[in-house]
């Protein structure tokens, strides 16, 4: 049956023949779910990161893909399809196209792949880490292409992040404060975050730690030894 259109198209959008009968009879349109069997469309959303780590010579750039599944309905939902890692620098090139392509294969199995960021962001490199800008230690590259998978698994809903209440935040002001004044100084070294002289946290891996009221407390996320 052929049926001419006699409007200007302004837009178009592809519907699954289940789904298109499901509306005409009024039937609940059935949820799609994230499987293997799922077919990659022509157009994916996404966002690329950069990483520049001071362990090698050229950065690199990180590309994760988006499906959004039953667009429109209360059901929506966007989930990493695919990931690209792309350098000038080729030394590590083959085991770059390895990590990226058994990550892509895990997040086209479906179910939950946050378990992808604790696994990476647990490698550390036997020459040892690094401090990013802000004091944030990273332990290897492959932990900092962890950090930029939980950065974008937070973005896309996956993933919460870790939120400081209004107590704790007033809380860690007033203690930084208090530090900085007892050092005479508001400087904001290193990584222009926190105080001079910081040590690394164990809990959040900032350089934020510092003496207060004879215990140590990190800045950054609150923890203490202390309690």
């Amino acid at each position: 049956m052929s049926l001419k259109i006699e409007k200007r198209i302004t837009g178009f959008s592809l519907v699954q023949p289940e789904t298109d009968k499901a509306r005409e009879t009024g039937e609940a349109v059935p949820v799609v779910q994230m499987d293997e069997t799922l077919q990659r469309p022509e157009i994916l959303v996404g966002a690329t990161y950069k990483i520049k780590s001071p362990l090698f010579e050229h950065a690199l750039y990180v590309t994760i893909n988006d499906i959004v599944l039953n667009p429109g309905t209360p059901h929506e939902q966007r989930r990493p399809f695919e990931i690209f890692i792309n350098s000038k620098g080729m030394e590590h090139f083959q085991w770059i196209v390895a990590l990226t392509r058994i990550m892509s294969a895990v997040f086209r199995k479906g179910g939950d792949c946050t378990f992808l960021v604790e696994e990476l962001k647990a490698v550390f490199d036997p020459r040892g880490g690094y401090l990013k800008r802000g004091g944030v230690y990273m332990p290897s590259l492959v932990a900092e292409i962890g950090a930029v998978l939980e950065r974008h698994l937070i973005a896309i809903g996956l993933m919460e992040g870790q939120k400081l209440d209004e107590e704790q935040r007033l809380y860690l002001a007033e203690k930084r404060a208090a530090y900085e004044a007892s050092l005479g100084t508001s400087t904001a070294e290193p990584g222009e975050d926190f105080p001079p002289g910081a040590q690394l946290c164990g809990k959040c891996n900032a350089q934020a730690v510092v003496q207060l009221d004879g215990c140590a407390t990190c800045l950054n996320c609150g923890h203490s030894k202390c309690g």
